[in-house]
């Protein structure tokens, strides 16, 4: 499923990049292409889990590993030199640089747009850019990494306005597919958690849109290689809810004991995810 675009990729690796937190779920895809790349630590302590990377083919020749640290100031110095664009994967947001560059991409969520007070969704009318989920709904739920996704990426617009930064923000839905790292992430736990038939973490996703980690990478690429990009570009494909994931995977592995029930929290809100901007730049995900 990974791109087949020989010029997309010539392109991409001629002008180069950096990309924070390499050792990420969704990073490590977007390290398939050539990249520079930060870690903590890429000495001896993080070996195994820098291991996949390499395995990667073409990655000796064109990805080169620097050591920084997003909380010591003046780290990045050598890791963002001759690149022309960054993709910053986590928090917090970058000082003031005395040597801009041409643009910054943020990996934020579609958590960020689509959790609203039941009056806040107009029927029959997708969820668009223009949409923002609300920070005292999350903190009401006492769920803290999407209500994070909003504040980290409404303080990089702050900042970005203010020193005068291009910055494009990627909002995926819940992402799915390989895991590169060794390591599960929480993502990739969940889905495995379902497809040994638990349902504790999937009651709390309720209706949720889904995309393959594939298509996140090459979301984040295609922002990057047009120039006319701007603003906000959710990454998604189908929106469902637990019951027909469920009836749906039980049906395509009837041999794993897949759950088809759930027990709902809370009150369901039904709602589509509009992603005709990301199409616009080329993007076809697939169902």
């Amino acid at each position: 499923r990974w791109i087949e675009n020989s010029i997309l990729k010539a392109k991409f690796v001629l002008r180069g990049f950096w990309i924070s937190g390499i050792l990420a779920y969704k990073v490590a895809s977007v390290v398939r292409l050539s990249c520079n790349g930060d870690c903590k630590d890429p000495g001896r302590e993080n070996e195994k889990k820098l291991a996949h990377l390499w395995r990667l083919e073409g990655t000796k020749e064109r990805l080169r590993l620097v050591k920084a640290d997003l909380m010591e100031e003046g780290s990045f110095d050598d890791a963002i030199f001759g690149c022309h664009g960054v993709f910053h994967s986590a928090s917090p947001v970058l000082k003031t640089s005395s040597d801009p560059k041409a643009r910054a991409w943020f990996s934020s969520s579609s958590a960020a747009v689509r959790v609203r007070p039941d009056g806040d969704f107009t029927s029959n009318v997708p969820l668009d850019e223009s949409s923002w989920s609300s920070v005292e709904l999350w903190v009401t739920l006492q769920i803290w990494y999407p209500m994070s996704k909003i504040l980290a990426e409404e303080a990089g617009w702050d900042f970005c306005k203010e020193n005068g930064i291009d910055m494009v923000t990627v909002l995926p839905s819940f992402v799915i597919g390989p895991c590169l790292p060794p390591e599960l992430c929480s993502t990739a736990s969940d889905v495995l958690g379902l497809l040994k038939g638990e349902t504790e973490k999937f009651k709390w996703h309720g209706r949720m849109g889904y995309v393959h980690i594939d298509d996140v990478a090459l979301c984040h690429i295609l922002v990057y290689e047009h120039e006319s990009a701007h603003g906000r570009y959710i990454c998604s494909s189908t929106v469902t809810n637990n019951t027909e994931l469920g009836s749906l995977l039980s049906t395509r592995y009837p041999s794993l004991p897949i759950p088809t029930k759930f027990e709902q929290l809370g009150r369901p809100h039904y709602y589509e995810l509009n992603i005709s901007k990301m199409e616009s730049l080329g993007s076809r995900v697939q169902v």
